[in-house]
């Protein structure tokens, strides 16, 4: 799957220098074409008779698609992308003193993975010199995708195949967002269900979509604004050039900006202090 010319799309994104650009949408069309690999695997063990579980330590799942989708992945870096390095939830760092970082959950929403609950994905994000360039987020069986990359904008695939340029919403009031989490028990496992319920009080709706898909839907404007109280670096590291790039501002809930501080709140920019003041008060 080829990406829009960054040229034609995308306008409002910061400006990236030419070679800069090239390069980046280099490194996009890799992530693409291994986030169509991943479907690939992914929907072959949707759903399967034999699919095969294991707990991990932390009494999570994972499935044999997961370790699949990383392995594959991997193989492809190595061959594609030699010097650069490569985290993921199942295998950890490998070449860890590389500028260049890959950063990958093969899938994300593993619980509904096994279940047989289509909201899933594979995310896929690069990281040069601490900075998030490139994000891709798949999910087959949603017949969805979303990615984006710096300086280029950020895109869509709707379940008919149509592609279309992302932008977040123009809600300027909490009174009237739409609100997107993962589930109550997190925040009360965190401790934070006060300040959660703080904001969600002040909005107009609220609804439990999670993990990756909450976040999309800011990028979409589908939804105003998405927060959660515990997060992985590769639950997060591929949606903060998305939401970016459409327009809005990814940070921890201390309004922190990035993927890797533990908690996440994205939103349309527009909410993002009134909805920091809930939980920093």
């Amino acid at each position: 799957m080829t990406p829009p010319n960054p040229t034609s799309v995308g306008s409002e994104s910061p400006e990236v220098p030419d070679a800069v650009t090239v390069t980046v949408t280099d490194d996009l069309a890799l992530a693409l074409s291994l986030a169509d690999a991943a479907d690939r695997l992914t929907l072959s063990r949707f759903q399967a008779v034999d699919l095969h579980v294991e707990s991990k330590p932390d009494n999570t799942p994972v499935s044999d698609a997961d370790t699949a989708v990383e392995a594959m992945i991997r193989e492809r870096l190595a061959v594609a992308r030699p010097g650069d390095a490569v985290l993921g939830e199942e295998e950890g760092l490998v070449g860890g003193d590389s500028r260049r970082r890959w950063i990958l959950d093969p899938v994300d929403g593993t619980k509904n993975f096994v279940r047989g609950v289509p909201v899933w994905g594979t995310l896929l994000g690069l990281e040069v010199d601490g900075e998030m360039v490139v994000g891709v987020a798949s999910a087959p069986a949603m017949s969805r995708r979303w990615w984006g990359a710096r300086g280029t904008g950020a895109f869509t695939r709707d379940a008919t195949g149509d592609t279309r340029a992302l932008r977040v919403s123009p809600v300027t009031r909490l009174s009237d967002a739409f609100l997107s989490f993962a589930s109550i028990e997190g925040w009360r496992t965190a401790r934070r269900l006060e300040e959660f319920l703080d904001l969600a009080d002040q909005v107009w709706r609220t609804r439990a979509y999670g993990d990756f898909w909450s976040h999309m839907m800011v990028a979409e404007g589908a939804v105003d604004l998405a927060c959660e109280p515990e997060v992985s670096l590769w639950d997060m590291a591929a949606l903060q050039v998305i939401v970016e790039e459409a327009g809005g501002r990814f940070t921890d809930l201390t309004g922190t900006r990035g993927p890797g501080h533990g908690t996440v709140l994205t939103t349309n920019g527009l909410l993002h202090e009134s909805a920091l003041r809930s939980f920093n008060r």
